[in-house]
């Protein structure tokens, strides 16, 4: 019985092989900012106001001139298509018949021009400054050709960051080990349905920049990695200010200087995360740095919320605490990986439904009720 998003995580864990899981599920080293990460919501307590007449109760948001359906975005996430095939189609799909945003990855398994070909209304696109920067100049002229207007990009993994239970799955580097090639072959469903119809999945968006020998799979995360870019610099982002036309939002930051800086080199919105716990651990969860980043970034920049976010209390809780909504990843990979496009749409009609009782039970009819009064700190 599926009642809420941790629901999925059981059935996706029975469905993929060990490797393909600890892919989706795991965190950095100890993996304690990812624990942390949705312990820190038990850190505040909601005060409900009564009396209120919340018989309809408005989840609708506006984010940078456009108008959704609620208050949280499909993260952007990468080689989904090692979960199902063609599984940011089906993202994509959901998102768009649930009115609300759909941030494509640069990694995504699907292309740009894949996901154009859906015709979907709010495609976001995210990115990562790659070291050679004509193939960065060439993602964001694709980007815009599909209509994408907000591009949201990532400067958080530069070094990719020390993920423990993915290197246990390899006896030597691009290489899966027999214990894992054993575990794989003990998934027949997986195999069918996910590797049959494309073999091992690769980068969408990379394939007309991959050499031949990186074309597939642990090969092209090979290539991914080397070209990251831990040069890059505020002189970069300005760099990008210049080059792209639509609107930009800033992904990573954690510090209140950073914050600040993001808004003055013209940045139109910030996401605060720590990469859900997959870059350095020991970093505090998000939800702890949204008031005082609001304060200094005042009220006009869109501030969003990554990392841990698993309940529609806690994107209201975000949202008390000054952010504008949030985003959603692992929730939606784990129900992807389960039921495919059924289980991603309706984990988003989960997350509306636990949002609008939460207001309901507050006292707000609409999302702009939901304020700071409405919680303590513990």
């Amino acid at each position: 019985m599926i009642l809420n998003t941790n629901d999925y995580r059981e059935k996706a864990k029975r469905f993929l092989p060990k490797f393909a899981f600890d892919y989706l599920d795991g965190g950095a080293e100890a993996e304690c900012t990812m624990m942390m990460n949705q312990k820190s919501f038990t850190n505040w307590g909601f005060i409900p106001s009564v009396l209120v007449d919340c018989d309809q109760c408005d989840t609708r948001v506006k984010w940078l001139d456009h108008t959704y359906s609620a208050p949280f975005a499909v993260a952007p996430t990468g080689y989904n298509g090692m979960l199902r095939h063609r599984a940011d189609e089906h993202l994509a799909i959901s998102a768009d018949k649930s009115d609300i945003a759909y941030i494509q990855s640069t990694v995504s398994t699907s292309s740009l021009e894949d996901i154009g070909k859906l015709g979907i209304k709010k495609h976001w696109f995210q990115l990562y400054i790659l070291r050679d920067r004509e193939i960065t100049k060439d993602l964001l002229t694709r980007a815009k050709n599909q209509g994408c207007d907000t591009l949201v990009v990532s400067v958080d993994a530069v070094y990719f960051g020390n993920r423990e239970r993915d290197k246990r799955h390899y006896s030597k580097p691009l290489k899966l080990s027999w214990k894992s090639h054993f575990n794989i072959a003990m998934h027949p469903e997986w195999l069918i349905k996910v590797i049959l119809p494309q073999g091992m999945p690769t980068f969408g968006n990379l394939v007309p920049y991959l050499p031949s020998q990186y074309q597939k799979g642990v090969g092209a995360a090979a290539y991914f990695a080397k070209q990251m870019d831990p040069k890059l610099d505020w002189s970069t982002l300005s760099w990008l200010r210049d080059i792209w036309p639509g609107k930009l939002i800033i992904k990573g930051v954690m510090s209140k200087s950073d914050a600040r800086k993001s808004i003055e080199y013209g940045c139109d919105g910030i996401v605060l995360s720590n990469h859900g716990g997959r870059q350095l651990d020991g970093t505090i969860s998000p939800i702890e740095m949204i008031k005082s980043v609001r304060e200094v970034i005042g009220q006009d920049p869109l501030l969003l919320v990554d990392s841990g976010f698993r309940r529609g209390t806690d994107i209201v809780k975000a949202i008390a605490l000054g952010a504008n909504g949030v985003l959603i990843g692992r929730p939606l990979l784990y129900a992807l990986a389960a039921e495919g496009q059924t289980g991603a749409t309706k984990t988003i009609n989960i997350l509306k439904k636990e949002v609008e009782r939460t207001m309901a039970q507050l006292g707000c009819k609409t999302i702009y009720d939901i304020n700071s009064s409405m919680l303590k700190k513990l």
